[in-house]
């Protein structure tokens, strides 16, 4: 188990989509783009990941260009390629056809030098299941924060 570097984290996918499964993808990126992610010069916002040809694709993660680049850098809205085990890209081809799930990207991070990408398998939240999870959490916070004064005190 190597050291992982966080890169970004879509903390709205988890308040928008119930992550059933996840998986570990690599991603095929030009040099300017990894220069780029280990900047931290990316953003999640309405990215989701498409099967298509038998191959897994990222659409719509914004990779700012590298301000060090030259007139070689990369497109920041380009279609990046995901790389998965073919059993991997079989089940998530499944599981999105049959269910209607959708499978949605929860963080990029640097794992022994490579790019990877968190791809979560998930169901989208009503409004009325993220007030309820909204709800617990917050009852869950103050019950910590009375029993940590309990303890104190």
């Amino acid at each position: 188990m190597g050291i992982e570097k966080v890169v970004a984290t879509n903390r709205k996918a988890r308040h928008e989509f119930e992550v059933l499964e996840t998986f570990e993808a690599g991603l095929v990126l030009r040099g300017t783009e990894v220069k780029s992610l280990r900047e931290g010069q990316v953003t999640f916002k309405d990215s989701y990941v498409a099967v298509q040809n038998g191959e897994a694709w990222l659409i719509g993660c914004h990779v700012s260009p590298y301000h060090h680049g030259s007139d070689a850098n990369h497109d920041p809205e380009r279609r990046r390629k995901l790389l998965l085990h073919r059993r991997e890209l079989q089940r998530l081809l499944g599981k999105t056809a049959e269910r209607g799930l959708t499978i949605v990207p929860l963080r990029l991070y640097f794992k022994e030098g490579r790019a990877k990408l968190e791809i979560g398998l998930a169901r989208g939240r009503k409004l009325h299941d993220k007030r309820a999870v909204l709800r617990e959490r917050e009852t869950r916070r103050e019950m910590d924060k009375a029993m940590r004064a309990r303890v104190r005190g």
